[in-house]
């Protein structure tokens, strides 16, 4: 379903927004009409309580509670849980919506249209479109939606139809349709191209591995993101139990959502030199498998010492990130499903970031809370660097005891993105475990909003 905005003509119906401290006034005043029907059904105006007005010819609208701000701050679109309990046409907001929050709230209105409905054939579902309200760009928040569709979709396909092969038809198709230059490095190339890491990695699947390259723009500072394509992750030789092998088609979210955030910044057509890193493998099991106790030699020289074959993601990252820094780029983002101990650390809503430059960590604080992206800042805590320096290599992919793998896992990272001007790890879930205003449940977009809301100040633009 496209997530498109109504056409702003007569037929759409009008939807008056309520908050609790308003109800009283309105029905004293322009409401009046409406008073004892609007009484009769006990309306109280509570976050996403509707009201439907008749008329003369039929309906005439809906007045809609929109609580008081400590139930809007509970909810991540405040709008959108009033979308789902609207009847399907097409709605205007007549009064009620606050000026700060209307891109926000009309891109949440938009993301309740999203449904991920590849496998499934049926009647589409009803739409309950919504003109731009005042103010609000229609064509930029069509983009945004957009852009998290692709990512939604991206991590909701099961891994048969979303391998390495097919994220780099999808990179391809992105890339075509922006007039980017895509290359791909595949299977034993990756050694010619001294890409190792993400060759040992993805060297035991049906697929090759490969390393996507995508590159738009020719002038202005240069921005390059990083994605983690682990399109499924068995754990390799340290199997990982069923239970957690459940979600691992969404172990590739990190790649999803670079993609995404692609999407954006070439439909905004910024004026940077725009790079996209993306190491696409699958982690199976094969007797060309890598093992535990392996000392592989990255693209950088530094030699690791494999302690977990689970924690393959920041291996492949790791050959990306020193590629992407040969070049020197102005600001350098990764993304990745890198550790479940982030997820301890803050829950499935918040996205964790990892960076050293204060400036960034506050415009992404700002702008993760102006677009309902909320995002939050882990310390690369140096102290514990002792812990992913095994002693007999360079670096440690899983060191021992378990306590702070979020932040270990980000200072791994680190050791290989020396050269950029400003850099960030995002530590993301990619997934929404219950359906929420907006949200539908299954993969998710994060940290992408806050990052495009971040970018541009942090790059001169």
């Amino acid at each position: 379903m496209p997530l498109r905005f109504a056409p702003d003509d007569a037929s759409a119906l009008p939807l008056t927004l309520l908050g609790t401290d308003a109800l009283g006034d309105w029905l004293a005043g322009p409401g009046a009409a409406h008073r004892a029907w609007v009484e009769a059904q006990g309306f109280r105006a509570g976050l996403g309580e509707v009201v439907l007005l008749p008329g003369k010819g039929g309906l005439a609208g809906a007045v809609a509670g929109y609580g008081d701000g400590a139930a809007r701050a509970r909810q991540r679109f405040p709008l959108a849980s009033v979308a789902q309990a609207l009847p399907p046409g097409d709605w205007r907001i007549a009064e009620g919506l606050p000026a700060e929050v209307a891109e926000t709230e009309a891109l949440g209105w938009l993301l309740t249209g999203y449904a991920f409905a590849r496998y499934r054939e049926g009647p589409e579902r009803p739409e309950r479109r919504l003109v731009a309200p005042a103010g609000v760009d229609p064509d930029r928040i069509e983009t945004l939606a957009e852009a998290e569709a692709l990512t939604r979709d991206l991590v909701n396909t099961p891994a048969a139809d979303m391998g390495p092969a097919a994220l780099e038809a999808e990179a391809a198709a992105l890339a075509a349709r922006f007039g980017a230059r895509i290359e791909v490095t595949r299977g034993d190339d990756l050694l010619s191209g001294n890409l190792p890491l993400i060759h040992t990695v993805g060297r035991a699947a049906a697929e090759a591995p490969r390393l996507i390259d995508i590159r738009h723009g020719d002038v202005g500072p240069r921005l390059t993101l990083v994605g983690k394509g682990v399109c499924f992750d068995t754990g390799g030789l340290d199997l990982k139990p069923a239970q957690a092998m459940g979600l691992m088609k969404k172990d590739m979210g990190g790649a999803a959502t670079v993609l995404g955030l692609a999407q954006m910044i070439m439909a905004e057509d910024w004026p940077v030199q725009l790079r996209v890193l993306i190491p696409a493998v699958e982690n199976a099991v094969a007797g060309n498998a890598f093992r535990p106790g392996d000392i592989l030699t990255s693209r950088k020289g530094l030699t690791v010492e494999v302690n977990n074959t689970d924690a393959e993601g920041r291996l492949v990252l790791a050959d990306a990130l020193a590629l992407a820094c040969e070049e020197g780029p102005d600001a350098l983002i990764s993304m990745a499903t890198l550790t479940g101990a982030a997820r301890v650390a803050v829950g499935p809503d918040l996205a964790p970031f990892f960076t050293d430059d204060d400036a960034l960590a506050q415009g992404l604080a700002e702008a993760g809370a102006r677009w309902a992206d909320p995002v939050w800042r882990l310390p690369f805590h140096a102290p514990y660097e002792a812990m992913i320096e095994p002693g007999i290599a360079d670096l440690d992919n899983a060191p021992s005891g378990g306590l702070g793998g979020a932040l270990t896992a980000a200072l791994f990272l680190r050791r290989f993105a020396e050269g950029a001007g400003a850099y960030a790890h995002f530590d993301i879930y990619a997934w929404q475990p219950q359906a929420a205003p907006g949200r539908a449940k299954g993969g998710l977009m994060q940290g992408a909003r806050a990052l495009r809301g971040a970018l541009p100040g942090a790059l001169g633009l």
